[in-house]
């Protein structure tokens, strides 16, 4: 035996009922509802086969009865049962689920009515609870048209047997008492109804249980195409997010253009001037302390072209740990391009880490947006103000001040809502503090805003503490 076959040895010995089970499951039906009940069907097929081969061991090898001259036709009628329920396991276990219950049930209705000929209705009355599992293993597992079917074989297996009864009582040369074949007719009608009763209740449950099923299917449907619909309005808005936020930042760019403009000029004038300086000397020190100056304004040009182009560039969304501080840092120098001389610029960082949880791409889209929106409430000048606290809360709070004109509380009920602007045509889109709202929401945070006319804003954002 290879290694695969004996561990599968050790784990039936170690949970027999737990194997079973999962042996009975394993079976290659793509029907859900056969699936489903394809391990009771081969565990009664399988009770029937081991019951009824048990029986006879018993009667021939140990019950030491004479054999009686019936009972060999009662044995062959009992080998075949065994080898059908044996095929229809055989059957199930290859996927044929279906042709196996049709099988079973076409070969057990033969032999209740050859049995019924054989023996009679009082020789069957014992096994008349039995059939039954027959009646039930129609409907539930086959339909309808297959549990009425079995229902009829039944009634004629009564009629059958009645009438093999009578005609066994019959004497020589009379009839049988009238008395005792109307209550054979009697016992018969009984039987008759009663499994009519028990056909009514399957019938009944079947159809309901289908119904439910179909019902449940046919939600599970609608759930599943909702669902993909969902995914789909999902899938779009995150791109039409990306494609926002992308918008912004190069709109972000466009504002930092003049102050980008400004420094290119400074450090071209810086290499141009170190450039003649270079050709003027005639000593070896100051062409290289020359060449020294270019280098490093062209590193310090460079430097600020990546960092425009790091920020502008359209990227998916990752989410990182980083210090807030450190992060505000390197922002200012662009802070202070697009304030421009006029506003004064001042950052005040926690006396500790402010370690936060964000992508850190749309934190620096969020802080200069936010600048954007103060620069244009100072057209005349002013201060603008970032304050860090890392606090001992599961939140770090930024706190972004101006000293511009302010809010009215009808604007300031508004500025979060898309395309809501109060600036003139063509001057702005209203999306840029839309666009910093869904970021803070998305990242699990809050923010809010306290404004009045003439005494400037207040922008309140805390977002989680990232560790």
């Amino acid at each position: 035996m290879n290694e695969s076959g004996s561990s599968q040895a050790r784990a039936w010995l170690r949970h027999p009922w737990r194997s079973l089970r999962s042996w009975l499951a394993d079976v290659p039906v793509v029907d859900p509802v056969e699936r489903r009940n394809a391990p009771m069907v081969q565990l009664v097929l399988l009770v029937l086969a081991v019951a009824a081969s048990l029986l006879w061991i018993y009667r021939i090898v140990f019950s030491g009865i004479p054999w009686r001259s019936g009972e060999t036709v009662d044995l062959l009628t009992s080998l075949g049962v065994i080898v059908v329920c044996l095929g229809g396991v055989i059957l199930i276990r290859r996927g044929r689920f279906q042709r196996a219950t049709r099988m079973v049930l076409a070969v057990v209705a033969l032999m209740l009515l050859a049995a019924s000929a054989r023996n009679g209705f009082d020789g069957q009355a014992y096994e008349q609870p039995m059939q039954v599992v027959w009646l039930v293993l129609a409907g539930l597992i086959v339909g309808r048209p297959a549990l009425w079917c079995m229902y009829a074989v039944l009634v004629l297996a009564i009629v059958l047997g009645i009438a093999t009864d009578i005609a066994a009582d019959l004497p020589t040369a009379a009839a049988p008492p009238r008395h005792a074949v109307s209550d054979r007719i009697g016992s018969g009608i009984i039987a008759a109804t009663i499994f009519l009763l028990v056909t009514l209740a399957i019938d009944r449950s079947v159809a309901a249980l289908r119904a439910t099923l179909r019902e449940a299917n046919r939600r599970g449907d609608q759930l599943a195409l909702a669902n993909a619909r969902l995914g789909e309005e999902i899938a779009e808005r995150e791109r039409l997010t990306e494609q926002l936020i992308h918008a912004r930042k190069v709109e972000a760019v466009g504002h930092l253009a003049s102050g980008v403009a400004h420094d290119f000029n400074h450090l071209l004038g810086l290499i141009l001037g170190h450039a003649r300086r270079g050709m003027r000397s005639d000593g070896l020190t100051a062409a290289k302390d020359a060449l020294g100056g270019i280098d490093s304004a062209a590193r310090r040009a460079t430097a600020v072209a990546q960092t425009l182009l790091n920020f502008s560039r359209r990227d998916a969304t990752r989410v990182e740990v980083f210090d807030a501080n450190e992060a505000l840092a390197e922002l200012q120098p662009m802070l202070t391009q697009l304030f421009g001389a006029g506003v004064r610029l001042d950052i005040e960082p926690s006396a500790g880490p402010a370690r936060i949880s964000f992508d850190r791409n749309q934190f620096s889209l969020l802080v200069l947006n936010i600048a954007t929106n103060a620069h244009q409430a100072m057209p005349e000048g002013g201060r603008f103000r970032i304050a860090v606290d890392a606090g001992t809360t599961d939140t770090v709070s930024i706190s972004f001040a101006d000293t511009g004109q302010g809010m009215s509380d009808e604007v300031r009920g508004r500025i979060f809502e898309p395309f809501f602007t109060t600036k003139p045509a063509g001057q702005g889109t209203g999306l840029g503090l839309a666009v910093v709202a869904n970021l803070i929401a998305a990242a699990g945070g809050r923010i809010a805003v306290d404004s009045r006319p003439d005494h400037g804003s207040l922008f309140h954002i805390e977002l989680p503490h990232g560790f």
